[in-house]
């Protein structure tokens, strides 16, 4: 057996199979370039550590379900002007995750809440923190689910582990009495051990309105406002945006009101007054 098959052979028994498959390539830029030992062992270990990073991330992105890629970078800051970037990047040196504060995005439809919630969440998970997604909806039909099977703590742990906890679209539809209860036992386990995220397009004001009880919707409020980032969004929808574009849509200038027409000698007011009137 050759040296280069007892390598392999180590290889295949350690599980380093990054290191494996760019063996021979290895080797023949170590023949040409003649590194020290250290630094040809650090390059052959780097390709390892950088192949199961990208396999762990992965698999983090995966667990997490998000439910696209975007980043910060595909986000058209200078069409949502009302945002201001230092709170972005405050927001992205992670240090709420740190703290387990909270970042609720506010706003209409379609202005970036949830590509802003999940280029956060996807940068926590770079940094290797675990982040967990989920509409508002699809967690008070699960965690509901679960209470009426008797698993309700059980499954709650699901939504306990990460650092961070993505809820998005809360406000679109009106929680039951059940609904609001749980979410609410939701958000104090989570408070000040880890982060939420949250997107919704009713302001705060309006929140008693989704849970059906103003009460409950300050209590929920409290908790989470207590730690925590507010961005409030005001403007229009990207998706009318891209719509406008391809001519599916009026621009926002051809939608203004026609001016009101020139009035004409009969219609103008008389300038006489009446005697003894001042005018």
């Amino acid at each position: 057996m050759t040296p280069i098959e007892r390598v392999r052979n180590a290889l295949t028994s350690l599980g380093l199979k990054a290191i494996d498959a760019r063996l021979e390539g290895l080797l023949e830029q170590a023949a040409k370039t003649e590194p020290s030992y250290g630094d040809f062992l650090d390059e052959v270990l780097a390709c390892e550590v950088d192949a199961r990073r990208s396999r762990y991330l992965r698999a983090r992105l995966q667990l997490a379900h998000l439910p696209f890629v975007k980043t910060f970078e595909q986000f058209e800051f200078a069409f949502q002007p009302s945002i201001d970037e230092r709170q972005i990047r405050e927001l992205r040196t992670l240090r709420f995750v740190h703290e387990a504060s909270n970042v609720i995005l506010l706003g209409p439809p379609g202005v970036g809440k949830t590509h802003l919630s999940v280029a956060l969440a996807e940068a926590a998970i770079q940094a290797g923190f675990g982040a967990y997604f989920i509409t508002t909806h699809d967690l008070v039909t699960d965690l509901g689910r679960a209470y009426r099977e008797g698993r309700l703590d059980r499954r709650m742990r699901i939504y306990l582990a990460p650092k961070i906890l993505v809820i998005d679209e809360m406000g679109y539809l009106p929680l039951d009495e059940l609904g609001a209860t749980i979410f609410f036992q939701l958000v104090s386990a989570r408070y000040e051990r880890a982060s939420i995220i949250l997107t919704s397009n009713k302001s705060y004001g309006d929140w008693g309105s989704i849970f059906g009880d103003p009460i409950i919707a300050t209590a929920i409020l409290d908790r989470l406002l207590h730690h925590s980032t507010t961005i409030n969004i005001r403007g229009e929808s990207y998706r009318l945006k891209d719509r406008r574009r391809a001519g599916l849509l009026p621009r926002a200038e051809d939608q203004q009101p026609p001016p009101l027409p020139a009035a004409s000698a009969a219609d103008a007011p008389s300038s006489r007054g009446k005697r003894g009137t001042s005018l």
